[in-house]
């Protein structure tokens, strides 16, 4: 190992590239492709999936590194789509394609060792954070040249930091968080291969072929070139917080939500989501006229007809909308808005899925960020991942954040919080005046 550490390349004042290389499945497993599906595809023109984890450990970084290489490899040879490329076939259909002769996964040490754990769990917004992650503002759609997954670790003061950027044309969040945890538990000793290998065949989930006319990351669409995070930022002065919200908090909202309903109790998550929905139209300051949507990209897995396993590598997510005006969000109890959700939610069945997806291969359009509605509030991710679980052998980790990619105004993650039990963390990104206006919301903070 010491030899791959003896050139250092400066990326920026205080994180050094020690070194780079790739990690391969460690068995071969010949030429392998899968069609990409509707369920897919739209994301082409997204950016790369980051995600960001920290963990406090004293163990030596050359041994961590060698260690997550060599789990790499071996969760690999089932997760063997994340070492591929994108491809496109003789009709123009996008696939995701292997074989032994590839690079494998991007992996890159590196080192920050004037920055403490404890610097990063209080970063609120994500400006700490990129140079601790890899393939900042890159294109799905340059997945047909680039690694499908890029791994950063970088030693800290005290710690260590593992970003990872994975190509969201090929996975969403159920698929991360599965193959995270399944490379920590490998890591870790606690098993020696995948208990749980992924369901591999999209082509289960949908076999319509869906041929798109882009070729290469500069066919992009110009919104896919200028809506990035950083682009939304310097026009809108987007910026980002998380908002942790512990047990009592959200037992509190619940409670607040169902205590004028005497029907079918809200959950959690839709007691949460119409709470960050009306306080989030406060803080905009909208007319009682303008519009506002709730959007969720919802887990299709059990939705869809036959039921796919949760095992389900690739994205089974679609977007669920619901729209009103910001003027009945404010004027009506907290409910009316948990009411929109829960009809929203519980209509989109199998029907409405396939409705979607034949709407979508008739015309088909690459998402835009705009596309998740005016006025939006979009929540993503799930307080139901397992991230806290996620332990390499170091220790489990101090946070859990996403990176810069794909953030919009209205763009909301969830994460379940550090302290475990109903404790939900909340990141959101809003235009600068109105979040400055949600930090100072009592109700939403709830200090009243």
């Amino acid at each position: 190992m010491a030899g791959e550490f003896a050139e250092e390349k400066k990326v920026d004042d205080c994180v050094k590239i020690l070194s780079t290389g790739n990690v391969k499945p460690k068995k071969p497993i010949g030429k392998k492709e899968c069609q990409l599906v509707t369920f897919d595809l739209p994301y082409l023109a997204f950016y790369y999936n980051q995600k960001l984890i920290i963990y406090k450990s004293e163990d030596d970084f050359e041994g961590i590194v060698q260690r997550s290489k060599d789990g790499l490899a071996v969760v690999l040879e089932e997760f063997y789509q994340l070492a591929g490329k994108l491809d496109k076939d003789e009709d123009g259909v996008f696939k995701v394609v292997y074989d032994d002769d590839m690079e494998g996964v991007e992996v890159v040490a590196a080192a920050a060792e004037e920055m403490e754990v404890a610097e990063l769990t209080a970063e609120e917004g994500t400006s700490k954070f990129k140079a601790l992650l890899p393939y900042n503002m890159i294109l799905n759609l340059e997945g047909l040249h680039k690694p499908l997954l890029a791994v950063q670790v970088t030693k800290l003061k005290d710690g260590v930091a593992i970003g990872c950027a994975f190509n969201h044309a090929i996975l969403d969040g159920t698929s991360t968080w599965h193959f995270m945890s399944a490379w920590a538990q490998i890591c870790s000793g606690s098993s020696a291969s995948v208990a749980t290998p992924p369901f591999l065949d999209r082509t289960k989930a949908r076999n319509t072929r869906v041929k798109l006319d882009l070729s290469k990351p500069s066919d992009a669409p110009e919104h896919a070139k200028s809506a990035s995070s950083n682009g939304d930022v310097a026009a809108k002065s987007l910026r980002e917080k998380v908002f942790k919200f512990s047990e009592s908090d959200i037992d509190r909202i619940k409670s607040k939500v169902n205590a004028g309903t005497g029907s079918k109790p809200f959950s959690t998550f839709q007691s949460l989501s119409a709470h960050v929905w009306s306080a989030v139209t406060r803080a905009r300051e909208l007319k009682p006229e303008e519009y506002t949507v709730f959007t969720v990209f919802a887990d299709c897995r059990k939705r869809v007809d036959p039921k796919m396993p949760e095992s389900y590598f690739g994205n089974l997510i679609q977007a669920i909308f619901t729209v009103t005006a910001a003027g009945l969000i404010m004027s009506n109890p907290i409910e009316f808005g948990a009411d929109l959700i829960r009809t929203a939610i519980e209509s989109h069945d199998a029907k409405a899925i396939d409705a979607r997806n034949t709407e979508w291969e008739t015309n088909p359009v690459i998402f835009q960020f705009k596309d998740a509605g005016v006025n939006c509030v979009a929540v993503g991710s799930s307080p139901r991942f397992k991230v806290y679980d996620v332990d390499f052998g170091w220790g489990k980790p101090e946070s859990v954040r996403s990176g810069l990619n794909n953030r919009f105004d209205g763009m909301v993650y969830l994460y379940p919080g550090k302290d475990g039990g109903r404790s939900i963390d909340v990141e959101i990104s809003l235009e600068d005046d109105a979040l400055k206006r949600l930090e100072k919301d009592k109700e939403f903070l709830m200090e009243l």
